[in-house]
């Protein structure tokens, strides 16, 4: 596996991070949309969040050089806050999941934020879900949850945990 951060964003590594972010999210990733999802359903909000993020997207390219899993390291736009970064979208393509490319993936940010002179990454992940088990084993502690905040349909609510990295 091969990280890069900041890759050049083509049309075809487009293409590739938004199969990636609807083949998760159609195998139940909680990556901000409820299955079942097009290519064209998440394109609106891709072209947003690549627009922002140009030189905070980390992408793990497998051998055959395609994308395998990606995140970005989300400015969080304060002054007071420069110390840190949210980590967004983390994912991990389907096929690729069981093989250990997510853990490679959250080390993989901590060496880019120690490279980019970063002290902390702070994520948020849906409860409900035992994802946050998964962070916790890289790291990262719970400082807060906000109950019921995220509705997936009427009367199904879940949990936005906040979890916190010092690296």
């Amino acid at each position: 596996m091969r990280f890069v951060l900041a890759p050049e964003m083509t049309a075809e590594l487009f293409e590739e991070l938004l199969d990636c972010w609807t083949e998760v999210t159609n195998a139940g990733g909680a990556v901000g949309f409820v299955p079942p999802v097009t290519p064209d359903d998440i394109r609106p909000t891709a072209e947003k969040a690549f627009a922002r993020t140009s030189d905070d997207l980390l992408v793990g390219f497998d051998d055959e050089g395609r994308v395998a899993c990606w995140l970005i390291l989300a400015d969080n736009g304060s002054g007071l806050r420069a110390h840190w970064r949210w980590v967004v979208r983390v994912m991990v393509h389907p096929k690729h999941q069981g093989r250990g490319y997510g853990r490679a993936l959250m080390l993989a940010a901590d060496d880019a934020a120690r490279r980019l002179g970063l002290e902390a990454l702070q994520l948020t992940c849906r409860g409900g879900t035992g994802v946050d088990g998964f962070y916790a084993s890289v790291g990262y502690h719970e400082v807060g949850r906000v109950a019921r905040s995220i509705r997936l349909a009427p009367g199904e609510e879940r949990d936005e945990i906040y979890l916190i990295k010092w690296l």
